[in-house]
């Protein structure tokens, strides 16, 4: 079987001085091998190209018969590593807390520790008959919330 550390070693390798980061690898019993990298602006057809043919490279085929994979971590998808946190601050997200409360806001900081998401909300002001809509800051904790995702909204 393919050691995920060999395949992890390759892919350290190609993202050296580039702006691209890894999300994940996995490694199947059977050697299906899945890379998935993202950046700030979007991943590109001929980098993942590129990085799987750096892999490849690394890796021996008379040794081990194995399936490669390499692609972006995909616009819809959970956020697995902070630093897509960080490319997102600014932007809509979508958050699920581990109680099963969906929030969806704007992503506004991140820590080593969770982020903050600015979220619209009726508030009852003092002095007020009736509440208001404000956006209100609210701190998690990664491991309090079971998702956070890039919030798409389609336009009609």
């Amino acid at each position: 079987m393919i050691s995920k550390s060999a395949v992890q070693a390759a892919v350290e390798e190609w993202l050296e001085g580039k702006e691209y980061f890894l999300v994940d690898i996995s490694v199947s019993p059977d050697d299906r091998i899945v890379v998935e990298i993202d950046h700030q602006d979007g991943v590109w057809i001929e980098d993942c190209a590129d990085l799987s043919r750096h892999i490849e490279s690394r890796l021996n085929r008379d040794d081990e018969d194995y399936e490669l994979e390499v692609g972006s971590a995909g616009l819809g998808q959970p956020f697995r590593v902070r630093r897509q946190y960080e490319i997102h601050v600014g932007k809509e997200v979508e958050t699920q807390t581990n109680d099963g409360r969906k929030l969806h806001g704007t992503l506004v900081g991140v820590s080593d520790e969770g982020f903050r998401l600015s979220v619209r909300q009726k508030v009852k002001e003092e002095g007020m008959k009736r509440p208001v809509m404000k956006d209100v800051e609210m701190d998690f904790r990664f491991d309090d919330v079971a998702y956070t995702k890039y919030d798409i909204k389609l336009k009609r």
